[in-house]
């Protein structure tokens, strides 16, 4: 059932921080794993990453969370404190693993305000025995105590009240919780966090009950003690403790000015009221010292409110375009104007990267993450698969990376399932026991590429070929067919079916899923193969989708936006070098190669346009090494260009094929953005 949680910056924090710790006790399993032991720092740092998600799941009454991280918690505690304990890894991983995808999933229900309802008594169970079976195996008697903690009474006087206790109320309260809810000391936490805002003065008994969990015995024994003084009236506050969550009893009674003094002698402030503090794992490791001193470098910040930044700055840049390009402004013969003018320009350009800048992140995490489906795969196929990351540190646009982390998924999954052959039949290859999956990013322009390679079996020609003829997707005859245009028959929709998926090595099934995503970000796949050596797949993706360097160009009294990075040359042919092919299409001959022609005005049914070659521009371009002319009116001049998507009325209307977008122009008319890709393929098919 959906519900609308109350405290949504709370919230925030607490999936931002719960994500993070996720992803880093991913990593430090699957490293401990690699070296075949839990070290003492790795055991470190599990116990306190579980203890920090306990602590704040506890306190966003997130229970299933709670319970499942505290038995974890639990056998991480009895690995840490019996030095040299006898474990085994591998299925402490795997039982680790299986808590951590439990908890991504509640995550990601809270994410979309779903109460996290799942049931993860399964897994607690496992936890349990587990810790049961280690316990047993290291021949250990009675329970380890946990050491006792340095107490010290906390108190807590707000300023503003300081000089308002004239007319307090005292009372005294004794909180009884339920039988078995556990993280007693947690759920006190919260009652004073709760009650803060309605007190002049309070203490509580015991006193550490945010750093000590051995306090959660005593609260279970002798009840939580909370001493109050406040404006509020006795109905008022019972019916505020009254709403405890897992409240069992609860003692209510006015107390003496004696007993409260008594109970505030030797204070210490240590509440933040501000806000709960969700601790961070990094943080426990610091000394006081070092947080007290060491200036805040880093801020988080909501990617929506990038999002806004990059929309303002986009429509900035159309707006320093309308008036430098205004021809009132152009006819204005001003040194000094032209000087601010150009200044103005630069501002807004270095406005601009810098807002690009920001919005960039590396590829890190998102590769890192490919190391637990190698893991997990690799264990299910019985495979030994080693993974090899580089160029994690390249970064591009945070939209770019949520298109691209599934296509990833998928590729390495292919490549280690269709591609890495099994163990024997690698030995009768001559090649090495272990396969290889190598993950790589580089920089290539205003490109970013990502090379998955692996060193499997290989795509076979001759069995791509026959699975095309069977499900008609041959778009020509194959004598004339590339062998990459071969390798790209695996993106077209419906090539493989699941029944047929093993009986060659290609990488059929979701495949045209991958070059959907890629061509929902301006991004291109490239298959290469070698049969019996590997496969090489690249994914092609452009840096960023929010702005981008154009040319202009008319076509009657239509615009049109070509990316630069697409535009080879551009010419006006004479009327010998145009010809027509067999089948009736227009050809253009430069230097010696023949190229298609696409009239822009016949495309898109454009009235008053130019029509003879020797009147218009030819614009050459190329997009996943596909060629052709584009003939238009004019060129009208290149400009940086803020892509907006096209209407969803217009959409549902019809699809356009090989527009990507529009802009507004510095004039204030409207251009289309050419998608060269779909309009290349269209004209050569």
């Amino acid at each position: 059932m959906a519900t609308k949680f109350e405290n949504e910056p709370m919230l925030e924090i607490y999936i931002f921080e719960t994500t993070q710790i996720l992803d880093q006790l991913e990593q430090v399993v699957l490293s401990s794993e690699k070296s075949g032991s839990f070290s003492e720092d790795s055991v470190n740092e599990i116990f306190r990453f579980m203890h920090t998600i306990k602590g704040s799941s506890a306190m966003m009454l997130f229970n299933n969370i709670t319970n499942i991280s505290h038995q974890m918690e639990e056998v991480f505690y009895f690995i840490r404190e019996k030095k040299r304990a006898t474990v085994n890894h591998s299925s402490l991983s795997d039982l680790v693993l299986s808590a951590v995808d439990f908890i991504k999933v509640e995550v990601n229900k809270i994410k979309n305000f779903d109460f996290p309802d799942g049931n993860p008594d399964a897994i607690i169970e496992l936890f349990k025995d587990y810790l049961i079976y280690i316990k047993e195996i290291n021949e250990v008697s009675g329970e380890i105590k946990k050491p006792e903690s340095t107490k010290k009474q906390q108190y807590y006087i707000p300023q503003e009240k300081k000089h308002r206790d004239k007319n307090s109320n005292l009372f005294k309260a004794i909180l009884h919780f339920d039988p078995g809810c556990e993280m007693e000391n947690i759920r006190a936490y919260t009652v004073i966090f709760g009650l803060t805002e309605f007190m002049d003065e309070i203490t509580y008994e015991p006193p550490d009950i945010a750093e000590n969990e051995q306090t959660s015995d005593w609260i279970r024994e002798n009840g939580f003690h909370i001493y109050m003084k406040t404006g509020s009236t006795y109905e008022e506050i019972d019916e505020l403790l009254n709403k405890t969550v897992f409240l069992n009893k609860l003692e209510l009674k006015v107390a003496e000015e004696s007993d409260f003094e008594q109970s505030a002698r030797a204070i210490e402030p240590s509440i933040n009221l501000d806000g709960p503090v969700i601790k961070s794992p990094l943080n426990e490791i610091e000394t006081k010292e070092q947080v007290s001193s060491a200036p805040q470098s880093m801020i988080s910040v909501h990617v929506d409110k990038l999002d806004g930044l990059m929309n303002m700055v986009g429509e900035l840049v159309i707006s320093e375009a309308m008036v430098t390009q205004n021809p009132i402004v152009a006819s204005i013969e001003s040194e000094s104007f032209l000087k601010a003018s150009r200044l103005l320009h630069k501002i807004t350009g270095e406005l601009q990267d810098m807002v690009m800048s920001i919005r960039m992140v590396p590829l890190s995490t998102t590769f890192i993450k490919m190391h637990r489906i190698v893991r997990d795969m690799s264990k299910k196929l019985q495979k030994n698969v080693v993974l090899e990351l580089s160029g994690e540190e390249t970064e591009v646009d945070k939209n770019i990376i949520e298109h691209i982390s599934d296509p990833l998924m998928h590729l390495i999954r292919n490549a280690l399932d269709h591609g890495i052959e099994n163990e024997n039949e690698r030995l009768n290859s001559g090649k090495e026991l272990t396969g290889k999956i190598s993950l790589s990013a580089k920089n290539a322009g205003s490109d970013v590429l990502i090379i998955i390679k692996d060193d499997g079996k290989g795509l076979s020609k001759a069995n791509i070929l026959k699975k095309a003829r069977e499900n008609g997707l041959l778009f020509k005859p194959e004598e004339d067919m590339s062998e990459r245009e071969i390798f790209n028959l695996i993106l077209v929709p419906g090539f493989s079916t699941k029944a047929d998926v093993t009986e060659f090595s290609g990488r059929g099934v979701g495949m045209d899923v991958v070059a959907k995503n890629l061509e929902a970000v301006g991004g291109v796949v490239i298959v290469e193969s070698e049969e019996g050596v590997g496969t090489t797949i690249t994914l092609k993706i452009p840096l960023t989708l929010a702005i981008i360097e154009g040319m202009n160009i008319k076509v009657g009294q239509s615009r049109y936006t070509i990316p630069i990075t697409t535009i080879k040359e551009s010419f006006r042919p004479s009327g010998k070098d145009c010809i027509m092919d067999p089948d009736n299409n227009e050809m253009v001959m430069v230097r010696g190669n023949c190229y298609p022609i696409m009239r822009l005005h016949e495309r898109y049914d454009v009235k008053g346009a130019v029509t003879g070659f020797d009147e218009g521009i030819m614009i050459m371009v190329e997009q996943d090494e596909k060629v052709i002319c584009l003939f238009a009116d004019e060129l009208l001049g290149q400009q940086q260009v803020v892509v907006k998507s096209l209407p969803q009325y217009i959409h549902n209307f019809k699809k356009i094929v090989g527009i990507a977008g529009c802009t507004l122009l510095g004039d204030g008319n409207i251009s289309l953005i050419l998608d060269i890709s779909s309009l290349a393929g269209l004209r050569i098919r």
